[in-house]
């Protein structure tokens, strides 16, 4: 049998502790041990030996006997109720003297009780070796991301087809509508709070839907997406209610052009910040620049906001299987605003758009 995504990820993590001089790794922050298990309950810790799967240890509590014993098959669990603590204290005796744990996840008091715990094991600063990992998605992540995002495409023309988009509707049952169409397409649920924002509104990056009833001749903005095996999708699209005006049709003109300069900057070994800065030099070489507040996009994957951050003050470079937002937006205060976002994968070549839904300007 081939190996599993998770222990494959797991021997992965060991080469980086190898190279980081650590026995082991205790990895506490759950987003960090579902990737490396595909567990998805509420309490548990991993100890990741850089030896082999033999000296790994699961440990969660006595709720979840059952379920991390079809979830996690193929490890050595611990049940125990302070699982990181029963790890900490178990590490010294699988041979384990420099044991590595998540600083950027753990507490000063939390610290304080796994250097009680570890005893003679030396507890040692290791941030973010796992979201190292995570940068780039193998394709079984990619996967579940691209199913994520055809159940958001299908919810969106699923509202637009059943006339959900119409003057007279509240921004916050639209919301609602398009969030119970993506959990008809299989999605768990909402990937994050959606954003439906109409008319003045739209000019607010982050609106939260209010009873605010949509009227003809608004701008709408829905940003949002779905949840699939714990993967988040992530689209925005701006429709017009009726005939657009002129003012409305030039801003989405220019955000698009800045979406599709940021799209076809995505290659492999680009800088972040170089990806956005083609994007957001289209805006700026319109007279736009101050009307674009925000990055140009972010990682997306177990959570909805990852790295990499695709702005300006972003470091680093992309790599083949970073899978991204773009998301130029726009904003002309107290009159309206416009986003275009799609999320993508990076690949040699041209990048793999997941969102399917077409760019181009609806009139409802």
């Amino acid at each position: 049998m081939p190996p599993s995504p998770f222990s494959s990820r797991r021997q992965a993590l060991r080469e980086l502790l190898r190279t980081a001089d650590l026995d082991a790794l205790l990895v506490t922050d759950l987003v960090n041990v579902r990737y490396l298990t595909g567990f998805t309950g509420s309490n548990a810790a991993l100890l990741v030996h850089s030896r082999d799967e033999e000296g790994t240890r699961f440990c969660t509590d006595g709720r979840y006997v059952a379920q991390s014993a079809t979830e996690v098959p193929d490890l050595q669990r611990v049940i125990e109720r302070s699982s990181a603590l029963a790890l900490a204290e178990a590490a010294a005796g699988l041979g384990v003297r420099r044991l590595g744990f998540e600083s950027d996840a753990v507490t000063v008091e939390a610290h304080l009780a796994l250097t009680d715990a570890a005893g003679a094991v030396a507890l040692q600063r290791a941030p973010g070796l796992v979201q190292q990992l995570r940068l780039v998605k193998d394709e079984t992540e990619i996967a579940a991301l691209r199913t994520a995002c055809a159940a958001a495409d299908s919810a969106f023309a699923d509202l637009i087809a059943a006339g959900g988009l119409r003057p007279g509707r509240t921004e916050r049952a639209v919301a609602l509508d398009l969030e119970n169409r993506m959990r008809g397409h299989g999605a768990t649920g909402p990937a994050f709070e959606t954003i439906l924002a109409s008319g003045a509104n739209s000019a607010i990056p982050h609106h939260r839907p209010t009873d605010t009833e949509l009227r003809r001749g608004d701008l709408v903005k829905l940003d949002f997406g779905a949840l699939v095996d714990g993967y988040h999708s992530d689209m925005t699209r701006t429709v017009v209610l009726g005939p657009p005006a002129d003012w409305q049709r030039e801003l989405y003109a220019l955000v698009a052009a800045s979406q599709a300069a940021g799209r076809a900057a995505l290659v492999p070994g680009a800088t972040v910040s170089g990806v956005d800065a083609a994007a957001r030099n289209v805006i700026v070489d319109a007279g736009r620049g101050a009307e674009f507040v925000h990055g140009l996009g972010h990682g997306v994957g177990l959570q909805i906001h990852e790295a990499p951050a695709l702005s300006a003050a972003g470091t680093g470079t992309l790599a083949s299987g970073m899978t991204v937002t773009v998301e130029p937006g726009v904003y002309l205060a107290g009159r309206g605003g416009v986003r275009i976002e799609d999320t993508l994968v990076v690949r040699e070549g041209v990048p793999e758009v997941l969102t399917r839904t077409g760019r181009e300007l609806v009139e409802l």
